[in-house]
């Protein structure tokens, strides 16, 4: 893990997305993105003990919310540079697909350099959508020099997963549409979880959420042995994953905090929850069964921690957003045999 003196430097303010970025973005991607629903269900809050609202982004284009952060990134440089042809990106897969669809969209050529144990759907995926995927080894290889032999040959434009001001204003709409449909049900939201990895997505919905609801308690979801934000909040500086074994949830598997994302999180966020394997299961059980969704790991990691905090969150209004539905059969099939996690709650 390289140390904390060769991490680059911390972003300056100025580079910054603000909630007015955010409402910026939801402007450029109307008619783009979908509204997706605030889902409620209330023989489950009933039997959690809280009122449990899911912001359902399996339901968004590409089966997750990375499609608005990659389609704002791309409609922006679109309009500084017309004459632009060609992106690329790095991605386990979720940025893949969105960045595949977005560019398909504006007529764009996409690169996209993937691990080579991705998710097989994830992979086809792209693919299906008109992308190069370049695969390349986790665990001995940089992705980020990968992509930027490839742009600097190409002439592409790099759109990164988390750390950019427009990628994090495009995930914050998630945050905005929370915000009006809880205004359109007639509470305030008292808290508001969602997965998080290199945190483009809790830090987009953070700006938004605490412009408008300074009082909510916005936290991130990790998995065990991915609990770098967790960390490094603690710590106050960002920290690395010392080397694990691979995660089930493999959109989370981010090394750090990005450069940009962590003074947004260390400003607003309430805390992180790292979870356990068997905690992702059990959640992505209960949104098969209770919630009718399909929920990958990393999408369902929010709703696992929700489910172990429940004691804390009694009596208050807590939405979580469930931000992708890209899972392998065989997973979902693992996930769906398991015992309903409901059962024995008081």
């Amino acid at each position: 893990m390289p140390s904390i003196e060769t991490l680059p430097a911390d972003a300056d303010s100025a580079e910054l997305p603000t909630a007015a970025d955010v409402d910026a973005a939801a402007a450029r991607l109307k008619g783009r993105a979908l509204l997706t629903p605030l889902l409620e269900f209330p023989l489950v809050s009933e039997r959690l003990g809280f009122r449990l609202l899911v912001k359902a982004e399996t339901l968004q284009i590409t089966g997750s919310f990375k499609f608005r952060g990659a389609s704002n990134r791309l409609l922006a440089a679109r309009a500084a540079d017309p004459a632009l042809k060609a992106v690329v990106a790095f991605s386990s897969g979720n940025h893949a697909q969105g960045v595949a669809a977005a560019a398909r969209l504006l007529g764009l050529k996409a690169t996209i350099v993937m691990p080579a144990d991705a998710p097989r759907i994830k992979v086809d995926n792209t693919r299906a959508l008109g992308a190069e995927v370049v695969p390349y080894e986790r665990r001995t290889e940089d992705r980020e020099a990968i992509a930027r032999a490839i742009a600097q040959r190409e002439g592409g434009l790099i759109v990164p997963p988390y750390d950019d001001p427009h990628v994090i204003a495009g995930q914050g709409t998630v945050g905005l549409e929370i915000c009006q449909q809880a205004a359109a049900l007639g509470f305030d939201p008292d808290v508001v979880m969602a997965p998080c990895s290199g945190g483009g997505l809790i830090a987009g919905i953070a700006l938004a959420v605490k412009a408008r609801h300074p009082g909510a308690a916005i936290y991130a979801a990790e998995p065990q042995g991915y609990d770098d934000l967790g960390r490094s909040l603690a710590a106050g500086t960002r920290l690395g994953n010392a080397p694990a074994a691979p995660s089930i949830c493999d959109a989370l598997m981010a090394e750090r905090p990005g450069r940009l994302t962590f003074p947004i999180h260390q400003r607003l966020l309430a805390g992180a929850f790292a979870v356990s394997e068997d905690a992702v299961l059990d959640a992505m059980n209960l949104a098969l069964r209770h919630l009718k969704l399909v929920v990958e790991p990393g999408g369902a990691a929010a709703l696992a921690a929700a489910l172990d905090q429940r004691a804390a969150l009694a009596g208050r209004n807590v939405v979580v957003v469930c931000s992708g539905g890209n899972a392998d059969p065989a997973l979902i099939q693992q996930a769906a045999g398991r015992d309903d996690p409901l059962v024995g709650i008081a």
